[in-house]
């Protein structure tokens, strides 16, 4: 049966609005198999009949490529199979071609922190003078301000804004919904993307199309501005760990961080700890006359 990828997407989403899956899941879901069908596109595959494995494991490698976690590969290629499986039993497809494909391994390494200067840097770098360097600007400083999830920030409409109050709603991880207070940087580039933003714009980044900017055009983003603040090896993730770490190191308690951070678990939480260890003593060492040398 020949089937437009786009199309089964669409009939794959309306099967979990009815499944009861909160609409937070469902946005996820959408915004990574955008992206799925944006890469195969990329390689000439439109109907879901010509999706094979190889394709599939291009996908998860290029996620790889472009600084996505191994935790936010598996998301995604979780989703993929979802849809697969999905088409196998309507039988639209005679296999299953993600049933062999395994995400990346998660690492226990430490989430890398930027410094407060390397994240300035770089948000300089990100703001032009024109809409679109506005909005790159806005973004930046809201991942970094806010430490705000890539799939946070690009759901976030005007109405969650309180822009003078200095206050935006979130819809975390299993439906939670957050408040997070944000600096007056941030405020000044929201007050800017309001005044630019065109009638009945709902989001506060919105995409070309139509709903919310891709997950994939925030990895630009955030990619070409640490490139051109000379800072490497940055994910939008790095901005949230940043945000984490400078506000433990600045003297916020653990419980603050968490709620800002929209963690269940304060264990998970707890890892930023020695993060900031790490970062005190590297601090203490370069700049204590007395911390260098042999004993």
């Amino acid at each position: 049966m020949s089937l437009q990828i786009y199309s089964a997407i669409d009939g794959f989403l309306d099967r979990m609005n009815t499944s009861g899956l909160s609409e937070h899941t469902i946005t996820n879901y959408g915004v990574d198999l955008a992206q799925f069908a944006e890469f195969l596109e990329t390689q000439g595959v439109s109907d879901v009949s010509d999706i094979a494995t190889g394709e599939i494991r291009a996908f998860v490698r290029s996620l790889s490529g472009y600084g996505f976690a191994p935790a936010s590969v598996g998301r995604k290629l979780s989703a993929i199979k979802s849809l697969m499986k999905y088409l196998f039993e309507e039988r639209v497809i005679e296999k299953d071609p993600s049933g062999r494909v395994r995400g990346p391994r998660r690492s226990d390494r430490l989430p890398r922190a930027m410094s407060v200067e390397q994240v300035s840097r770089m948000i300089d770098c990100a703001y032009d003078d024109d809409e679109q360097g506005l909005r790159n600007g806005a973004l930046i400083e809201l991942l970094y301000g806010c430490g705000l999830r890539v799939a946070e920030v690009v759901s976030v409409r005007w109405e969650d804004v309180e822009i003078e109050e200095r206050w935006l709603k979130v819809m975390g991880k299993g439906s939670k919904e957050r408040a997070v207070p944000f600096g007056s940087m941030a405020q000044r580039a929201l007050t800017g993307l309001r005044a630019l933003s065109m009638p009945g714009d709902e989001y506060v980044f919105p995409g070309k199309k139509r709903g919310c900017l891709t997950v994939r055009t925030v990895h630009r983003v955030v990619v070409a501005a640490a490139a051109k603040a000379g800072v490497n090896g940055v994910t939008p993730h790095s901005l949230r760990h940043s945000f984490a770490t400078h506000l433990l190191e600045g003297g916020a308690s653990l419980r603050v961080v968490q709620e800002l951070l929209g963690h269940e678990h304060l264990t998970t939480t707890q890892r930023y700890l020695r993060i900031t260890a790490q970062h005190l003593k590297k601090s203490y060492e370069s700049a204590h006359p007395r911390a260098g040398g042999d004993a």
